[in-house]
């Protein structure tokens, strides 16, 4: 799931409602989130999607028996943890770095500033 859309849905995964964490993982991203999930004591339920075509792997749709887990407020209010005890920020999740800084919104592009006044930005 996009961190940036953080519309709740409920599917039944096994016989079991399940809110759904992410769709369409292939089988790294889902050992990623299982393993994260599951230290975090939740209980995780994967459902292999059907291919419509040959594809290079297998898709997952990865979901979780608690029905009022959102993961993106589970990303931004800190309520996820990482085995090495720190928080699971945006990036962790997204798995762009192991060891990120919680403060995500400090990662901006560095604009360079004019410095003659009718220069202008690119």
């Amino acid at each position: 799931m996009v961190l940036t859309n953080a519309k709740h849905i409920i599917t039944e995964i096994d016989g079991t409602r399940c809110t759904v964490v992410e769709t369409g993982a292939s089988i790294e991203r889902a050992a990623f989130l299982r393993d994260l999930l599951e230290f975090n004591k939740l209980e995780v339920k994967e459902l292999k999607e059907p291919q419509a075509a040959e594809g290079p792997g297998d898709n997952y749709t990865i979901g979780v028996t608690d029905l009022s887990f959102n993961p993106v407020f589970a990303v931004y209010e800190c309520q996820l943890k990482t085995k090495e005890g720190g928080y699971v920020t945006p990036g962790y999740w997204r798995q762009e770095c192991v060891d990120c800084d919680n403060r995500y919104w400090i990662k901006r592009k560095i604009v360079k500033k004019p410095s003659e006044p009718n220069e202008v930005l690119q």
